[in-house]
């Protein structure tokens, strides 16, 4: 689909196209997307917006506002995803996102997006939207769903009933949209007093219970609301919203009022006033889809087939190796598919590289160039056909449904280590990125299980530690190398548990909570659902060569090649003289390039970063690190993908003869054995986080965890990396 703002105009009569142009007043429209979790609320924000959003088949991908800025026929428009939510109460942190945006924000116009083959879930949350009486649009997503379990809607008469236009759309394939804007232009026109008020039909005792709190809001704050904002805030008072009690906690009276009023309705109807809402809710919601919804058929036929799948994927005994069986596949394809690709960027990068510098005279610029920038950068742009790949499962598993189901699958497990199924997809969400899949534990209601996902999540290998797995294994275990790659990722997990069982029993000690998450239908993917996912990494991967790596490698280039004005601790000119003198072609070669090799080793070791790297080196004094592992491992603390970049600059330097990630590989092989290569790999894996998640840990739940996070994590990695070496030299 084009771009929106690049769309022709829908067909429509003159009137209608002339009433649509005269909103086109260089003013921004603010429209604010609000829906449950999973409806394809990001998706209908990224074919509106034309962007490039995180879209999968689990519920609450969005775990933040997004914003998306484009141009639709002469009216700007700022498009606000919101986090997918059940209810406008204040239980988890995006319900208050999404109810602070609704109220500080005042959206222009809303776009309420709901799942037109669940509308009895959907619906709850829209008999909220419609007591604060903002001018709303409803879209019926995910239309071809509903039809083909037999569902259809009169769509006239619940836009008659939910007061607003309704769209029918199929965000995946870009169907509708132009029908949504026009309903949001033609609708930000209308004067907000025009828009019909909407009063949700409660039992008489609630009624009366909701005046009395309304008429005392009124007296405590005079000319501050008006009725439908003053009767909002009696109702969710009335329900018990946390929030919205402290924030009134100054009027004692209200207060007092409010706690009255629930006791005796909870004591005259048996139960809570909470309950009576969402009963009066859902009895509004059974009506109205009688009028509206019909079935031609049993929808429980149409979910036959998930329901058989489930019976295997969801098994006791055969659901779990069914899951480690999909992993083994995904890490050991990764690393056997992207091997031919990643020859092929090898062989272009060894291309460019003699190209430059047949084009360069020898100099300072032209050492900077090859051993700086293209060296680094080569070491890791090489590794963007694994990261693509694993993301394309990563991406499948999400769009199918079956990323969701994996929580149900482990959570009986995961409660063994503290956790439960819920905290299995911000997990999942860390082999990509650590610092999404932090954010992303927000949608964990207990703080104490939110805490304890945010600080073991950097435990989990990002796809920027890849490279380096990548390349540590096929240097030393390279008729292994996808089963190593494998092992990482399975000891990344383990730790983490490992992890989550020492917090929850000591550091962040409380009770066993509940787990309730949704389960997606199964659903073929789509390509450009998929091409969506691998993109985005794609375009993600480059901007992190563009920026991170060239600064990274520059920086590490100059720390090595300076000071210039080395003091030697012997005259290796003399000795390289003696050398030549030599009689023996071979033997002299050979004697030759002992001095030099020597000479530079000693350069590289009184530079600046052989200053650093050897300052911390006694550190690793039991793992066997030398001076460039060092270097290598306080540059993955500013970003890991830097990690490979500084090996390609330090061992790009020793030997000429072979250039690439071969001979890289090739040197690497001969500096440390296979037990200091594990013992390292292991390192990488768990020591500090990179500063982005640091970052994010602090935003999630403030410096002192992240403090503690870094501390933790460093003691980690420092005392698996030490074991292995030590059980490696008993039994090696």
């Amino acid at each position: 689909m084009k771009p929106l703002h690049a769309s022709p105009t829908a067909p429509n009569s003159a009137s209608n196209q002339s009433e649509l142009q005269t909103t086109s007043e260089k003013r921004i429209l603010t429209v604010g997307l609000v829906g449950n979790p999973n409806c394809g609320k990001t998706s209908l924000f990224n074919k509106l917006s034309n962007s490039v959003g995180s879209v999968g088949n689990y519920p609450r991908v969005t775990v933040e506002t997004q914003e998306g800025h484009f141009e639709y026929k002469g009216v700007r428009i700022r498009l606000v995803d919101l986090p997918g939510i059940y209810s406008l109460t204040s239980q988890s942190p995006e319900e208050r996102i999404g109810r602070d945006f609704l109220h500080a924000e005042k959206a222009d116009v809303l776009i309420n997006v709901l799942d037109a083959g669940n509308l009895d879930r959907s619906l709850f949350l829209t008999t909220q939207l419609l007591e604060m009486s903002q001018p709303t649009v409803y879209v019926l997503n995910m239309i071809d769903e509903a039809a083909s379990k037999g569902i259809s809607i009169i769509n006239q008469d619940l836009s008659s009933m939910l007061n607003g236009p309704v769209v029918e759309t199929n965000a995946k394939r870009g169907v509708g949209m132009e029908a949504v804007m026009d309903a949001v232009l033609h609708l930000s026109k209308k004067p907000h007093e025009a828009i019909n008020p909407f009063i949700l039909p409660y039992d008489g005792h609630l009624q009366e219970a909701i005046e009395q709190a309304q008429a005392l809001i009124t007296k405590l704050h005079p000319g501050q609301m008006d009725e439908h904002q003053s009767r909002w805030l009696a109702i969710k008072l009335l329900e018990g919203d946390d929030e919205l009690l402290r924030r009134e906690g100054e009027h004692n009276h209200l207060i007092e009022l409010v706690r009255r009023t629930r006791y005796d309705l909870a004591h005259s109807h048996g139960e809570s006033c909470d309950t009576l809402f969402a009963d009066a809710r859902y009895g509004f919601i059974h009506g109205l889809l009688l009028e509206v919804r019909h079935i031609a058929e049993n929808p429980a036929k149409r979910m036959a087939l998930t329901r058989r799948i489930d019976q295997f994927i969801l098994h006791r005994f055969l659901g779990l190796p069914i899951f480690m069986g999909l992993m083994w596949l995904m890490f050991e394809s990764t690393f056997t598919l992207g091997a031919y690709p990643a020859n092929w960027i090898d062989k272009g990068v060894r291309l460019l590289s003699g190209g430059v510098g047949s084009l360069m005279s020898e100099g300072l610029i032209r050492d900077l160039v090859m051993d700086g920038m293209i060296m680094g950068i080569g070491a890791v742009v090489v590794f963007l056909p694994y990261i693509l790949i694993l993301f394309f499962f990563i991406a499948m598993f999400s769009e199918t449904g079956y990323l969701a189901r994996t929580s149900f699958l482990l959570d009986r497990i995961m409660h063994l280590f503290g956790l439960h199924g819920k905290a299995f997809i911000p997990l999942v969400m860390g082999f990509g990125c650590n610092v999404p899949a932090i954010m992303a534990s927000r949608t964990i209601e207990s703080p104490r299980a939110r805490l304890v996902a945010v600080l073991i999540n950097p435990f989990i290998s990002c796809s920027q530690r890849l490279p380096a797995f990548i390349l540590l294994s096929g240097a030393f275990f390279a008729d292994n190398a996808g089963q190593m790659v494998f092992l990482m990722y399975m000891v990344s997990i383990a730790t983490a548990m490992g992890a989550a069982v020492f917090l929850s029993r000591v550091v962040v000690k409380g009770g066993k909570e509940s787990f309730v998450m949704e389960l997606p239908p199964y659903r073929l993917p789509t390509l450009e659902s998929i091409l969506t996912h691998i993109s985005s990494r794609a375009v993600d991967f480059v901007r992190m060569v563009g920026g991170v790596i060239v600064v990274g490698s520059i920086t590490i280039w100059f720390l090595q090649q300076f000071p210039r004005d080395v003091d030697y601790s012997i005259n290796y000119e003399a000795k390289i003289e003696q050398a030549q003198r030599v009689s023996n072609k071979e033997e002299r070669q050979q004697a030759v390039a002992e001095w030099l090799g020597a000479k530079e080793k000693e350069r590289m070791e009184k530079s600046y970063l052989g200053q650093i790297g050897q300052s911390i080196t006694p550190f690793f004094a039991i793992q066997g690190f030398d001076w460039k592992d060092s270097v290598a491992i306080i540059s993955g603390i500013f970003a890991k993908e830097v990690i490979v970049a500084s090996y390609g600059v330090l061992y790009g330097q020793d030997d000429g003869s072979e250039t690439g990630s071969e001979g890289l590989r090739s040197a690497i092989s001969t500096a440390m054995t296979p037990v200091t290569a594990l013992a390292l790999m292991v390192f990488l894996l768990l020591y500090v986080p990179c500063l982005s998640t640091i970052a994010a840990i602090k935003r999630e739940v403030g410096w002192p965890w992240a403090g503690f996070s870094v501390l933790f994590s460093l003691t980690l990695a420092w005392l698996l990396s030490a074991l292995i070496v030590l059980v490696g030299r008993v039994f090696i």
